[in-house]
């Protein structure tokens, strides 16, 4: 008697008991439905590592949206982590990693603006060590590339321009000189995180200049090799940028989204 193999899935198979049509309530964006079916079709185990997606004519079929939708859901999917497309091979199931679950960990934290102040929580308790070790670890190309950075930032202060850029090199830098991959990744994903929110609040030019000041302390003291100065520098640092935010916060959840003065800037 012949043994039934079991029959391969198709990818199509995949979609078996997703509902006929995602729903968008209130100001949801139908890709975000899209977004959030796929993601749990991977959670619970229904799209496995190595799986390839359906088509996204089919997906599209199957919810009953645009091929413009998929295609915004799974770029999401893949910028996080969780597929990728491959040359000819159309795209399939990551294992997950600590890549994914950083990146996991970003997407759920930026989704509330009131957890800004947790983002912060966590840099206060990561960055400071960091500094303590760069302080120690530092290469002499190290130092030059944080005052590069910093002239650069003084540079655009001075021109009353945005230092959201150098802002973010100089942490991921001073993370780069500690010489660990794992915190190097945590900490580009929540500077990343705070990125746009320093952009928007911290916008007036005192606020620019005490974070460039912040700065020049910091690498002050990663110059001297003073690792116990680096960490309550940078912890400082960190608090000051953190007060700010909140104080801008109060005033917009007042209807005062006005910045206090000065030109747009940014940095933190």
């Amino acid at each position: 008697m012949r043994t039934q193999q079991p029959r391969t899935r198709s990818p199509d198979d995949l979609l078996d008991g997703s509902p006929e049509r995602v729903e968008a309530p209130g100001a949801v964006r139908i890709y975000e439905s899209v977004l959030s079916h796929l993601h749990h079709l991977v959670e619970e185990g229904t799209l496995k590592p190595g799986d390839k997606l359906p088509s996204e004519r089919r997906i599209a079929e199957r919810f009953g949206v645009g091929r413009s939708s998929v295609r915004d859901a799974i770029r999401i999917l893949e910028a996080r982590g969780i597929v990728r497309a491959r040359q000819g091979g159309g795209t399939v199931v990551q294992a997950f990693s600590s890549d994914t679950l950083v990146a996991e960990l970003a997407s759920t934290l930026v989704r509330k603006r009131a957890l800004v102040q947790e983002l912060v929580d966590v840099r206060c308790m990561v960055e400071p060590p960091l500094a303590a070790r760069a302080a120690a670890h530092a290469t002499p190309a190290q130092l030059e590339q944080l005052e590069e950075i910093l002239r650069r930032q003084r540079r655009k202060v001075t021109r009353g321009e945005r230092t959201v850029d150098e802002d973010t090199e100089f942490h991921s830098q001073i993370a780069r000189a500690a010489g660990n991959r794992v915190m190097i990744a945590m900490l580009d994903t929540l500077v990343g995180l705070l990125a746009e929110t320093r952009g928007r609040v911290l916008q007036d030019e005192e606020r620019a200049l005490s974070s460039l000041e912040g700065h020049r302390l910091v690498l002050r003291a990663i110059r001297r090799r003073d690792a116990d100065g680096a960490e309550t520098a940078m912890r400082r640092h960190i608090r000051s940028v953190e007060a700010s935010i909140l104080r801008i916060q109060g005033g917009e959840d007042h209807g005062d989204a006005t910045p206090s003065r000065g030109k747009s800037r940014g940095g933190a």
